[in-house]
């Protein structure tokens, strides 16, 4: 089996995984949870506050969802791209 390129340590499989993650984490905390929140956990511009934490916490937790879903699939998508 050859070995898939890496780009600053991680594979384009996992890039694409990181940017899902991101993308999908920052849509459910700016979408879904924001609006709801206390003034302490919006987001208030350029600097660290308890917005930024609670979207890196989102972000990670869906990151940790789609890990999760990779290795109960059991490698399908490793499977597809063999065949090919």
């Amino acid at each position: 089996m050859a070995r898939e390129r890496q780009f600053l340590g991680a594979t384009p499989t996992r890039w694409l995984e990181y940017l899902v993650a991101i993308l999908i984490g920052n849509a459910i905390y700016y979408l879904s949870l924001a609006p709801h929140l206390p003034d302490a956990f919006r987001h208030q511009g350029f600097g660290i506050d308890g917005g930024v934490v609670l979207d890196f916490i989102v972000c990670v937790a869906v990151y940790g969802l789609i890990r999760l879903g990779v290795r109960l699939n059991g490698g399908f998508l490793e499977r597809l791209r063999t065949r090919q």
